[in-house]
């Protein structure tokens, strides 16, 4: 994982803050200048609490999930996640009202049986920073690897990732 200020967790891929959580809480950008008290790159719950896929269960992610390629099959169009970006843009309060400097992104990612199209699990989430969009791909790679090759649950993942993505791996 190249991230600048990540490292990757003892015997694992999980890419985790160098810093301890505390200091490491206390170098992001705090979301208190949008919207109060989460930490930027957390969604909201209010907006965002996240929504799982019901036809995903831990008794076949080997049929879908797991089988590469599976995202594309059920990911919604852009111009669906287009408009619903903008209009959650608002609702967040973010002050950075340009679309470009978001990624409509699901809380609980495809890879781990997030539902497709339902907006209580897209959300816009920042591009660039610490906890930005990029950070959580890793993540959620990192957890579709162990949830596939059987070290993870399903829904432990889902709860993980949709609680708090930025502690899952120092869980």
């Amino acid at each position: 994982m190249n991230l600048p200020g990540w490292a990757t967790a003892p015997g694992g891929k999980c890419p985790t803050p160098v810093r301890p959580s505390s200091a490491c809480q206390a170098q992001i950008t705090p979301v208190a200048a949008i919207r109060g008290e989460l930490a930027a790159g957390i969604a909201d719950p209010r907006f965002t609490p996240g929504a799982v896929d019901p036809r995903m269960t831990q008794g076949n992610i080997h049929s879908t999930i797991c089988v590469a390629g599976y995202t594309a099959t059920v990911r919604p169009p852009s111009s669906y996640t287009d408009s619903l970006k903008v209009r959650q843009i608002g609702e967040y309060g973010y002050a950075d009202t340009n679309p470009a400097d978001y990624e409509e992104d699901h809380l609980i990612p495809l890879e781990l049986g997030g539902h497709p199209t339902d907006p209580k699990n897209l959300w816009p989430e920042p591009l660039e920073g610490d906890g930005g969009a990029k950070q959580k791909d890793q993540v959620e790679n990192w957890a579709h690897d162990e949830v596939c090759a059987g070290r993870m649950a399903l829904v432990d993942a889902q709860r993980a990732i949709a609680t708090h993505w930025l502690a899952l791996c120092a869980q």
